[in-house]
């Protein structure tokens, strides 16, 4: 078994215009059937769930029914499956890829929004380190957190030059660590995340050596499978406000960026970089363009040993992908 595939194994976007939310009528959920609590995750990754958290729309939409809202902290993709997995979070923010690798392995969950388009992932590195190009990376050491789309990123560009994993040294942290790492000058380069990547770029004058945006994979919100079937009226519910939240961001992009700063302890030009240049909110919906890229994605995942070569990609990724609680809140 390969050092990669080891560390791995342990339609419909016109229905966007037609998405409206204030004539969609509330929902009755029966005292029996209803859950005490839904618990939605928030990631610096994903601004529009940092103004969700602020503004308290979900709380107010539940409070109805009695049922509560937890929020919990994803630090990164790894973090939000093992939410998922674990039945600690009904609704957990990832990139696409890790998306497809956490379905892939048996990570019961459906991608249900995208929640940006992000060009949120690089590879960095520190001026004066003599790293220009992806091939200079062998035999360097660099930080990536395993599981998530700067780490598929990582793979991807190392399969490019003829190179895998087991040609660099990999130093496994989370992303803020990452970053701190190369800072610090402990590792030689690091798999980057915005906001910690354009703030690298900002305040110590970090390089960006790599980039290639059509690498990025979509970031999506997913939902647990079992909850998706038992409460698929909640599922819509959340996707409305959700809705509700990133339609209020185009109109109030100051405060958007505003949540981001105050999060993730930003300053105003750093949070500007990573919303202005590298992050696009502007279609929710899931669909055929999701499907080719995460299919793209996956079929070079099992080209370079990270997915089984008996998995059925595109089997993986179907199941992956409901775009039915979109397009039924669209038609609402």
């Amino acid at each position: 078994m390969t050092t990669t595939k080891r560390t791995f194994l342990k339609t419909l976007t016109g229905a966007a215009v037609a998405l409206g939310i204030a004539a969609v009528a509330p929902f009755n959920v029966s005292a029996a059937e209803k859950p005490e609590t839904v618990t939605v995750d928030y990631a610096y990754y994903n601004p529009v769930a940092l103004l969700l958290k602020k503004k308290g729309w979900l709380e107010e939409e539940f409070a109805k029914d009695d049922i509560d809202v937890r929020w919990l902290l994803s630090l990164g993709s790894n973090k939000a499956l093992e939410f998922l997995n674990g039945g600690s979070a009904d609704f957990a923010s990832t990139a696409g890829s890790a998306a497809v690798v956490g379905r892939a392995n048996g990570i019961p969950i459906k991608a249900v929004y995208v929640y940006s388009k992000p060009e949120w992932t690089a590879l960095v590195t520190k001026p004066d380190s003599g790293i220009e190009t992806v091939a200079d990376l062998k035999g360097k050491s660099v930080a990536v957190t395993r599981g998530t789309d700067p780490h598929i990123f990582l793979l991807r560009a190392l399969a490019a030059e003829g190179l895998s994993e087991s040609d660099i040294k990999t130093v496994l942290l989370q992303h803020p660590d990452g970053y701190l790492a190369l800072e610090k000058g402990q590792v030689d380069a690091w798999a980057g995340l915005d906001p910690h990547m354009a703030k690298a770029e900002l305040e110590s004058g970090a390089k960006l050596f790599f980039r290639a945006p059509d690498l990025n994979t979509y970031g999506i919100l997913n939902v647990r499978e079992a909850f998706a079937d038992e409460h698929p009226d909640l599922v819509t519910r959340v996707l409305r406000i959700y809705e509700r939240t990133r339609r209020y961001a185009l109109e109030h992009p100051e405060e958007l960026r505003e949540v981001l700063v105050e999060a993730a302890r930003l300053t105003d030009e750093v949070a500007d970089k990573q919303l202005s240049e590298r992050t696009d909110i502007t279609n929710p919906v899931i669909g055929a363009e999701h499907r080719t890229t995460f299919l793209e994605t996956a079929k070079v995942l099992q080209g370079i040993g990270v997915l089984k070569p008996e998995v059925n990609v595109e089997q993986v990724v179907d199941d992956l992908i409901d775009s039915s609680f979109i397009v039924n809140l669209a038609a609402k």
